[in-house]
């Protein structure tokens, strides 16, 4: 949380490179999640990629 943290405040400062950095851990973070996701499900089940189904 600290990292977000600083990146948000590097963006209010304007560094060109914080938008970009902050991008690529919240991706990365999304990815983690969905691996999560995908190993609770089981054999033969469906996830969906909509977001209409939980």
């Amino acid at each position: 949380m600290a990292d977000l943290s600083l990146l948000l405040d590097a963006i209010q400062r304007g560094e060109p490179d914080a938008p970009g950095a902050l991008l690529a851990q919240v991706y990365a973070k999304l990815r983690q999640f969905a691996r999560a996701k995908m190993a609770r499900k089981q054999a033969g089940q469906h996830v969906a990629t909509n977001g209409t189904h939980a």
